[in-house]
C-alpha cells in the first residue's frame, strides 16, 4: 500500500482526490487533511499566512499517524507567494515537522513539465493579475518558458469551487498561447479531475492541473509510478504495471 498525505486547506475541491483514488487503484491510498486558511483570500499577506510553517505543521500529526509515506501542500498560491526560495524553505520546515518526504503544489507544477518533457507553458490563473504573474515567476525560477499568463481575478477558493465544466474548459482555451506546449491551471480550489481527457482533446496538447499534479507528485516522493490515461498526459508517461 503506497499512501499519499495531502494538507488541503479549507473546503473547495477536495472531492478531487477521492476521484483520483479511485482511478490509481486499490494499493494507492490519498489521504486528505484540512488545513485552516485564515482568511479565504487570493492576496498575498492573506495566501502567506495560509502557508504558514503554523499552519501547516497543525495537520501533520495526522497523515504520519495515517502511515503517510509522503505529505504534500496541496496549496499553489499558497506557496508561490513565498518564492523560489521561501517555497524550498516551507518544504523543508514541512518536511522536518512530519518527519517525511515532503513538497508543494507549485513544485509539482515545475516537476510535471520537466516529466512530460516541456518547456514553454500558459497558464490559465483564477487568481488576480498580481498573483498570477507571481506563479509565472515561479515556473520561470524553475526553468520554464511562461508564453502567457490569463487571470480570472477571482479572490476567494469559495467562488473557485463553484466552477464546472464549462467554466473550467473556457479557461483552459483562452489561456493557450501560442507555442505553448502544455496549459497549466494551478488552483487546487478547482474542480478538474473530472475533466483532464476533456482538456486535452479540446487543446490537442497536455494540461496540467493542480490537484492532478499534486497527487502526481505525491506518488514521485514516494518513488511510485502509475499509468492512467483518465488523468492525462502526465499519467501515461510510465509502462503499466500490475499491482
Amino acid at each position: 500500500m503506497t499512501a499519499l498525505g495531502i494538507l488541503y486547506p479549507g473546503h473547495s475541491a477536495e472531492d478531487d482526490y477521492p476521484r483520483i483514488e479511485q482511478l490509481l487503484g486499490s494499493d494507492i491510498r490519498v489521504d486528505v487533511v484540512h488545513t485552516d486558511i485564515g482568511e479565504d483570500a487570493h492576496r498575498v499577506d492573506a495566501l502567506r499566512e495560509m502557508g504558514s510553517a503554523r499552519r501547516l505543521a497543525a495537520g501533520v500529526d495526522e497523515l504520519r499517524l495515517a502511515g503517510a509515506d509522503a505529505v504534500v501542500w496541496a496549496c499553489t498560491s499558497g506557496s508561490f507567494v513565498y518564492g523560489w526560495q521561501g517555497a524550498h524553505q516551507q518544504i523543508r520546515d514541512l518536511a522536518r515537522a512530519a518527519g517525511l518526504p515532503a513538497s508543494s503544489t507549485s513544485f509539482a507544477f515545475v516537476h510535471a513539465a520537466r516529466e512530460i518533457g516541456v518547456r514553454r507553458v500558459a497558464v490559465g490563473a483564477t487568481y488576480p493579475d498580481d498573483v498570477a504573474q507571481l506563479f509565472a515567476d515561479f515556473l520561470r525560477a524553475g526553468g520554464l518558458e511562461v508564453t502567457g499568463v490569463r487571470p480570472s481575478g477571482i479572490v476567494t477558493a469559495a467562488e473557485v469551487g463553484t466552477w464546472g465544466e464549462e467554466e473550467v474548459l473556457t479557461l483552459a482555451r483562452t489561456a493557450d498561447a501560442s507555442g505553448a506546449e502544455a496549459v497549466l491551471l494551478p488552483d487546487t480550489a478547482l474542480h478538474t479531475a473530472a475533466h483532464l481527457p476533456l482538456l486535452e482533446k479540446a487543446l490537442s496538447k497536455p494540461v496540467l492541473t493542480a490537484n492532478q499534479v499534486t497527487v502526481w507528485e505525491g506518488l514521485r516522493l514516494a518513488d511510485r509510478r502509475v499509468n492512467e490515461p483518465a488523468l492525462g498526459t502526465l499519467f501515461t508517461r510510465q509502462p503499466i504495471i500490475q499491482a
